[in-house]
């Protein structure tokens, strides 16, 4: 730092010393001095004043470079805080905006060049004001821009790589809960989802959060959502893009993910029924993995027979619970007597909604009484 001071005052006194020179010139050529014949006969003289001018104005620019120096080191310092402030993104579209505008101002400009007076004022008013509005646009805009330069160079490559899905369809938004599940990855195999996958970063970050939690339970959902996120980037013939849109003024998680759908106008694929009544309310299309999974669940009708193990006690007085493998809850009247046998029991009633399927049942003795 005080090599930098030393060669930054080097600097100003010599910049003093080439302005004292200039002005010591200029003065000589006014017709005030250039009348006076002592001058014009003594050439030693106009140098004699041309040196002495030099001298006085690098002194002085010696003199006030500490001054100078502060000021810069200032300057310097409230520019740099206020760069710290701003991404690094921000800055660099900022920049390309600026010199797009630029360039267009230039193309611009150049029939006003000739206008007098004004010739050279609206130049100088019309490029700054053209680079103000084009690193304005460019950096609002960044989010769609790196989209479609992302969208771009994605299909290109699409088109040289052999199996890969092409880019079609509705983007298709990932929730925390459906990554944690699982049961998108088996889906996307086989082909049913078209479009991009967008892994949304605020969902990452749920994710990171969950997986160094310090519950074991929610740390190995955390982690096992990871896996299931490594596994569709690595081993699925569908596009998977990181969104790095966010809604600061947004706090939920959900919320966002419901904006964000709505920004792209593309869909929320979740399990989560709630989110799933709250996306129908604003108007955003859900794909429910639930609904889906109850879709292609083999029909069970009233009057069908089935052998079941009864697990545990319902809710209502004398109900007993068991499960298919599948998961789909099975209520038993009258079967909490029998916790912990295998009874066959026959369908009574199936109640079908979008947070899963239940069996209604009464054992198949008590019917035939």
């Amino acid at each position: 730092m005080f090599l930098l001071k030393k060669i930054l005052r080097g600097l100003l006194t010599t910049v003093g010393i080439m302005l004292g020179y200039f002005i010591g010139d200029f003065l000589m050529s006014t017709n005030y001095i250039s009348k006076v014949d002592y001058f014009r006969e003594h050439g030693v003289l106009t140098a004699l004043f041309l040196v002495l001018s030099s001298l006085f104005f690098g002194f002085i620019f010696f003199l006030i470079s500490p001054w100078i120096n502060k000021a810069l080191a200032k300057a310097i310092e409230y520019i740099e805080k206020g760069f710290q402030k701003i991404p690094a993104y921000e800055v660099i579209f900022g920049t390309a905006g600026a010199i797009v505008g630029l360039i267009i101002s230039s193309l611009v400009v150049m029939p006003l060049t000739h206008i007098p007076v004004f010739g050279t004022i609206i130049p100088i008013i019309l490029n700054v004001f053209m680079a103000i509005i084009g690193a304005d646009i460019t950096v609002r805009k960044r989010e769609d821009l790196v989209s479609l330069f992302s969208n771009l160079k994605k299909t290109g490559a699409l088109k040289e790589k052999k199996g890969k899905t092409p880019l079609k369809g509705e983007a298709k938004v990932l929730d925390t809960s459906v990554i944690i599940d699982g049961r998108i990855f088996d889906i996307c195999q086989t082909g049913f989802i078209e479009g991009i996958l967008i892994i949304p970063n605020f969902v990452l970050e749920e994710l990171r959060h969950i997986a160094d939690s310090s519950d074991s339970l929610k740390r190995k959902r955390g982690r096992r959502g990871l896996d299931i996120l490594n596994k569709i980037q690595k081993e699925l013939s569908i596009e998977v893009q990181i969104s790095e849109k966010d809604f600061p003024e947004i706090a939920e998680v959900d919320s966002k993910l419901l904006k964000l759908a709505q920004v792209l106008n593309g869909k929320v694929i979740t399990n989560d029924y709630n989110l799933n009544k709250v996306a129908e309310f604003q108007g955003v299309a859900v794909l429910n993995i639930n609904e889906l999974a109850n879709a292609v669940k083999p029909v069970v009708l009233p009057g069908e027979e089935m052998t079941i193990q009864i697990i545990k006690d319902g809710k209502e007085s004398g109900q007993g619970i068991a499960y298919l493998d599948d998961g789909t809850m099975i209520v038993v009247e009258g079967g909490r007597r029998h916790i912990g046998e295998i009874m066959d029991v026959i369908v009574t009633s199936v109640l079908q909604t979008a947070a899963g399927r239940m069996i209604f049942a009464k054992q198949k003795d008590s019917l035939v009484e």
